[in-house]
């Protein structure tokens, strides 16, 4: 089942960077948004911390949250190596993608470059990345499966 998690982890990698080449191409050297529809704009933001732009103000943050997120990507990898199930595989795939994307930016840009933006009546979602998405999707799955029977899980 390695093989299935690497496979994944590696295709998000893959779409999580050319997503960000195109929207670099598209947005040049501007920081203004696009809106999309009357709910979803395309937004260009760095953020040197974590969620919500929490730890942004540590000193050389963006080392010691790569450094943090590459340990935990290295446990992720070392799960993945006992995982016997497909399901389990690819929501590890999909963590391990997300994070190595996150990784990438932060070494290459000191800072995370979120670009996909909601809002609904009145209410802001704070802008967050495909990489963002993939690890959200990765957990979920992770989640559903600790609530299902093994035997169901095995059989997908």
């Amino acid at each position: 089942m390695t093989r299935y998690g690497i496979t994944i982890s590696v295709l998000a990698l893959m779409l999580i960077l050319v997503t960000q080449q195109t929207l670099f191409a598209v947005f040049g050297g501007s920081s203004q948004s696009m809106v999309i529809t009357p709910f979803f704009n395309l937004v260009k933001v760095w953020n040197p911390g974590i969620s919500f732009g929490m730890l942004q103000d540590i000193p050389n943050g963006q080392w010691v949250l790569s450094g943090l997120a590459i340990m935990i990507v290295a446990f992720l990898f070392v799960w993945l190596r006992k995982v016997d199930d497909r399901f389990t595989a690819i929501a590890l795939g999909l963590i391990i993608g997300g994070a190595l994307g996150n990784i990438i930016d932060r070494l290459r840009f000191s800072a995370v470059f979120d670009y996909l933006d909601f809002h609904a009546f009145g209410y802001h979602w704070p802008a967050f990345n495909l990489s963002d998405s993939f690890i959200f999707i990765g957990v979920l799955l992770l989640l559903i499966d600790s609530f299902k029977d093994k035997e169901q899980v095995n059989k997908i």
